[in-house]
């Protein structure tokens, strides 16, 4: 039995993918100008700017929450939090607090124990981001109030999580949801996707929680998990030590591999919640509602066991297809087409998850160029070319590469570069007897007994045709030749 017991709860804040920011017609691409040029009196805080609610981060909001399981809850008001810090320009910031936009969802993910495990989210509600300080190498530091203002959204876990591991798969699941619906692009780099993470330890025969501990600072997968193992192993540390643990905010540090204490936890009461004066409360209606189900794609889970099903596809080629929206829209594609051509689904999943994969890592290049890079009418005609006997496998893969590279149809590469698969007998012959010539060794191995080594001469012939030659026919009149020899 395990002698202590931990408690995970995370907080992922997700920018919504808007064009305007929060309460105002400002552009919310802040990352586009130099800093403090996408600014307004209202993203600036100035005395008399009134906020506006925008619409579509509203939306965005909503279509997350029902991604994610969420009640859609028709009534939620918008509320001030007061604290004061630099890249607050009101000295609050327009949250959700008591009655949020979504509640009392879940998410599935992987457990520890390798069965399914639903993580509970107890509330996603729709807040404006905060400016962002720079820190100079002299010591001084810098705000930059363009991200200031920015739509937020707060999804807030449930703490269900029992381990580092089981944080890190929840993360990336809820990542690649928000991706999968073009709420968020996820990109973790540059802050638009961040995470906090609230983790206690308990003995296994204790029933009330820990002492909360908050990690803030992690912007990674990796991140957190070695934050939150680090943070697990003090902590027990500590508990056996006799030590008492406090409720604190504490910083990861990535270069020394620790968590550093920052500051003692604030509670809700610090903060001063009170309803929003100058944003009505927001009033929601069913039809509008069932616009945002309209709205919803079919998510990966559901895409995934669609693709075992209907396509017959092992559950981890089903995994990585789904993994981002762009692959498994483009896989379809390539089914649909390569099915026109009595191509099958598992072969076009072969080439995509083998060589197209291969090439997009080599190449660096985002998976929404897949089609742009290679057209998936491409892989339909290669099918084509090998089912019809046309190119060899071996070929296929060097007509593949060539039309990743260059855009060219594979029918066309065939015929420029002279690809076509050899499969004359007679021409087959004079190489099998020259392969014959030149190999003595494994050629005597195969006439006394050891049949595999003809393998290698098959090999011979296949290198010396560049891979064109048929490597049935091939192994046949190796076969032919050797036992006439033989009897001569």
């Amino acid at each position: 039995m395990t002698e202590y017991l931990t408690t995970i709860g995370l907080e992922v804040h997700a920018q919504a993918r808007t064009a305007s920011k929060m309460f105002d017609a400002c552009s919310a691409d802040y990352a586009g100008g130099d800093p403090n040029s996408r600014t307004s009196v209202v993203s600036l805080g100035l005395p008399g700017s009134l906020p506006v609610v925008n619409r579509r981060a509203i939306e965005m909001a909503a279509l997350s929450g029902l991604a994610i399981n969420c009640t859609i809850n028709l009534h939620s008001i918008f509320a001030r939090k007061s604290y004061i810090y630099p890249d607050l320009p009101k000295g609050y910031q327009i949250t959700q607090y008591d009655q949020p936009l979504c509640s009392d969802g879940w998410i599935e993910i992987q457990g520890d124990d390798g069965n399914p495990k639903r993580v509970g989210i107890e509330r996603l509600h729709i807040e404006e981001d905060t400016g962002r300080l720079v820190h100079a190498g002299d010591g001084t530091s810098l705000v930059d109030y363009n991200r200031s203002g920015v739509p937020l959204m707060e999804i807030v876990s449930a703490p269900d999580i029992a381990s580092p591991e089981e944080a890190r798969r929840y993360f990336q699941k809820l990542r690649q949801i928000l991706m999968w619906i073009g709420v968020n692009n996820g990109d973790m780099e540059h802050g638009e996707l961040r995470c906090d993470a609230n983790v206690s330890i308990r003995p296994a025969t204790q029933q009330e929680y820990g002492v909360k501990v908050e990690i803030k600072n992690m912007n990674s997968f990796r991140a957190v998990e070695r934050a939150l193992a680090y943070e697990v192993e003090r902590q027990i540390k500590a508990l056996q030590a006799g030590e008492r643990i406090i409720q604190e905010t504490r910083g990861w540090n990535e270069a020394l591999g620790k968590t550093v204490g920052q500051r003692s936890k604030e509670f809700a009461h610090d903060y001063r919640y009170f309803p929003e004066p100058d944003i009505p409360p927001l009033m929601l209606d069913e039809e509008w509602l069932a616009a945002r189900k309209a709205e919803l794609p079919e998510l990966p889970d559901a895409r995934r066991v669609r693709f075992e099903t209907a396509y017959g596809l092992s559950t981890q080629d089903a995994e990585l297809l789904t993994s981002e929206r762009p692959i498994a829209d483009y896989y379809e594609v390539a089914v649909t087409k390569a099915q026109a051509v009595n191509g099958s689904a598992k072969d076009v999943a072969n080439w995509v998850v083998g060589e197209l994969f291969r090439l997009l890592n080599e190449s660096g290049a985002p998976t929404d160029s897949m089609a742009t890079r290679l057209p998936p009418q491409h892989i339909a005609e290669l099918l084509d070319l090998l089912a019809k006997g046309s190119i060899t496998r071996t070929v296929a893969k060097q007509v593949f590469e060539e039309s990743f590279r260059s855009g060219g149809k594979p029918a066309q590469i065939v015929a420029d570069k002279g690809l076509t698969q050899i499969s004359d007998t007679d021409a087959l012959t004079t190489l099998a007897r020259e392969v014959i010539a030149k190999n003595p060794k494994p050629v005597t191995e195969y006439r006394n007994g050891k049949t595999s080594a003809i393998q290698f001469l098959v090999g011979q012939i296949m290198k010396a045709t560049r891979g064109q030659a048929n490597p049935q026919t091939a192994r046949s009149v190796l076969e032919t030749e050797l036992q006439n020899d033989g009897e001569a």
